[in-house]
């Protein structure tokens, strides 16, 4: 991990279009504006974490409900109507 020391107003350039400055400090908390692309993701690391953790509980199948959607599919398969 590279740690920096910054004062208020100053910035940190990372790669050619991430800059990160440090706008604030009140006590123990400091404001960073992050200037980056929009395709980049930017989230406070508790939220990422719930971010992450949601999708792992929403990818996980279970044979259980792999055997529902066959039951479901095929009860709604088209009847073959040769006469």
């Amino acid at each position: 991990m590279l740690i920096l020391t910054r004062k208020l107003g100053e910035r940190i350039t990372i790669g050619n279009d991430i800059v990160i400055a440090l706008l604030e400090i009140k006590g123990a908390q400091v404001k960073l504006g992050i200037e980056a692309p929009k395709d980049i993701s930017i989230h406070r690391q508790e939220i990422y974490e719930r971010i992450k953790r949601e999708n792992l509980i929403s990818s996980a199948v279970t044979a259980s409900d792999l055997f529902k959607a066959a039951t479901l599919l095929q009860a709604n398969r088209p009847r073959d109507t040769k006469t």
